[in-house]
């Protein structure tokens, strides 16, 4: 709310008219400190809101950290590399015999239609 020099001066001059020249000091220093108050509880609010909404995005950042630490820790590459290792020939065959198709009854060949 922005009030301009003509506004301003209107306002002042309804204060002397309704409360006289002699009561104006007192009431400019008592309109100063309700603002000087009312400036400090919204700073305080301010503080409280910040402290509480801080918190939890600090905790949720802190995590995230974590999180990518660990991706930047982890290789798939490596773990393939010892599976690989671990594992012998005669594992990766399967205990199936080969049959051949002259050899297997259910087998009926390229069909033609």
């Amino acid at each position: 709310m922005e009030l301009s020099f003509g506004e301003m001066a209107l306002i002042v001059l309804a204060i002397v008219v309704l409360f006289g020249p002699d009561k104006l000091p007192s009431i400019a220093r008592d309109l100063g400190a309700g603002v000087r108050k009312m400036r400090g509880a919204v700073d305080d609010i301010k503080t409280e809101i910040m402290k509480e909404a801080d918190n939890p995005v600090s905790d949720i950042k802190k995590e995230i950290d974590k999180i990518k630490d660990a991706a930047k820790e982890y290789n798939p590459l490596n773990n393939m590399d010892d599976d690989f290792n671990s594992t012998s020939p005669k594992e990766l065959t399967d205990d199936k015999p080969v049959i051949k198709p002259s050899e297997d009854d259910t087998y009926e060949g390229p069909v033609s239609r």
